[in-house]
């Protein structure tokens, strides 16, 4: 079970250096991601609740690795997983050292699990961000616990696990379009819709402009440098395969934030930096299941398409009347979904077999059209899955006496960061000082500001021709 007695054997011949310290790095850069999502958050929420934001980042981290080390990675990856879910054979990582991982016999179960249990944390991240400005941070944390064990856990094992039904289908998803990605996006529509609107949605009170632009800059530049490990990574192993991820990747990002850029320049004749920025996470989103499958020119087409798709996808939160404050689902949830659709038309098997031996029937540019109703049954499975069991799981927390999701009225005026935290993102010299010159800060608790806290803070009016605000 464990690969052999290390006492006995020096269990590292069996493995490639270059490959294991190939995956330890990338399992430091898909950490790099985590604090990346939680500014880019924090830049996008209102001042008196950035903080929460970050906080949430880092505490979906400890959680979900703890969930993961606990009982994660045996539900996920064990070796005799069912189509499902896996058993609990590798309970507490009992018998993970040495023995060929699941995903890959280049690297051993132990590397295999920490690097899969990054994936596991920043699924969590990216959905939790949902409870921005109005949701309180326990019940984040135990529907993140038991969100990560009843829905990422299952659709990993059936996507990644060669026992999986997905995987046994012939379903192509490199790097996590349908288990990261698209599970993220639906549970945070999930989430948001549970939560109901903020205070003043739909209204002046309400401003939809980001609060730092700055933060959401470095929060992209963690992501994108992130997203190589995330990406080259789900190589398991330092070869050409992870050197052609790192290309499409990276151009996938590249062409997704001009087209982001150019779409926003289209309505206000300005440059946007946060339109720029979405465009770049639309694009790794879409690159993301396809990145070990398609050749360097069909990134361009990922980044284009995702894109488009991702930006006009904001709207959809209107449609639906659901204040999806982040619009997680419309870059997550679309943005994968449109990859995992991609991955059907241009996947190709001599980028499959860059690695020397894994072979794929390929998509429509190998004359294999049946590969897009794979794609297609993978992303809205994983979608409706996640969407429905993160409904049941809200609405049951919801009932739990000390774990209602939502803060109070007042506790929303306050700020996240003031009544959750106790802390708060910026100095609060620098909040008194604009009340003492005669401006009261619009994202400032009233407490802060000296104001009353009977009312709203008067935030500024939303710019009506302003974009709502796209999120990672």
């Amino acid at each position: 079970m464990t690969g052999g007695d290390s006492r006995t054997q020096d269990l590292n011949v069996y493995y490639n250096a270059g490959d294991i310290a190939w995956m330890i790095t990338s399992t430091a850069l898909v950490l790099l991601m985590i604090p990346g999502v939680g500014f880019f958050y924090s830049g996008l929420a209102r001042r008196k609740s950035a903080l929460s934001l970050i906080w949430l980042s880092l505490a979906a981290t400890g959680l979900t690795c703890f969930q993961w080390f606990f009982w994660g990675y045996t539900l996920t990856f064990s070796h005799t997983a069912g189509k499902f879910i896996g058993d609990m054979e590798n309970f507490g990582f009992r018998g993970v050292l040495g023995a060929p991982s699941v995903g890959s016999t280049k690297i051993p179960d132990l590397m295999f699990a920490v690097y899969q249990g990054m994936f596991a944390a920043i699924t969590v991240a990216l959905a939790i961000g949902a409870a921005a400005e109005r949701g309180r941070m326990l019940p984040a944390m135990v529907f993140s616990f038991v969100w990560s064990t009843v829905v990422y856990d299952p659709i990993a094992c059936w996507t990644w696990n060669g026992s999986g039904w997905v995987f046994k289908m012939g379903g192509l998803d490199f790097a996590g379009g349908t288990p990261v990605h698209i599970s993220s996006g639906a549970a945070a529509l999930a989430y948001s819709l549970m939560l109901g609107k903020r205070r003043g949605h739909g209204t002046h009170e309400l401003n939809y402009r980001p609060h730092n632009v700055t933060h959401i800059v470095i929060g992209t530049v963690f992501l994108w440098v992130g997203w190589f490990g995330f990406n080259a990574g789900s190589a398991l192993a330092a070869n050409l395969r992870a050197v052609m991820a790192t290309v499409v990747t990276n151009l996938a990002a590249c062409v997704g934030g001009i087209t982001w850029c150019v779409l926003d320049y289209r309505l206000e004749r300005k440059w946007s930096t946060v339109g720029f920025c979405s465009g770049i996470l639309a694009g790794l989103v879409a690159i993301t299941p396809g990145s070990g499958f398609v050749p360097a020119w069909a990134a361009v087409i990922f980044g284009v398409v995702g894109a488009i798709a991702c930006n006009y996808g904001t709207k959809l939160k209107f449609l639906l009347h659901i204040d999806d404050s982040l619009d997680i689902f419309a870059i997550h949830g679309i943005g994968g979904l449109v990859g995992d659709l991609l991955t059907g038309l241009f996947a190709a098997d001599y980028i499959a077999h860059l690695d020397g031996f894994t072979e794929i029937d390929g998509g429509w540019i190998n004359q294999h059209y049946i590969q897009l109703a794979y794609q297609l049954c993978d992303g809205v499975v994983g979608m409706a899955y996640s969407f429905v069991l993160s409904m049941v799981i809200l609405f049951v927390i919801n009932l739990i006496p000390g774990l209602k999701l939502r803060a109070t009225e007042q506790e929303e005026i306050m700020g996240m960061d003031e009544t959750e935290i106790g802390e708060f993102a910026y100095d609060y010299v620098e909040l008194s000082r604009d009340v003492v010159n005669g401006v009261p800060d619009s994202t400032s608790t009233p407490h802060q500001a000296g104001l009353t806290t009977n009312g709203d803070l008067g935030e500024k009016p939303a710019d009506p021709i302003a974009p709502a605000a796209p999120a990672a």
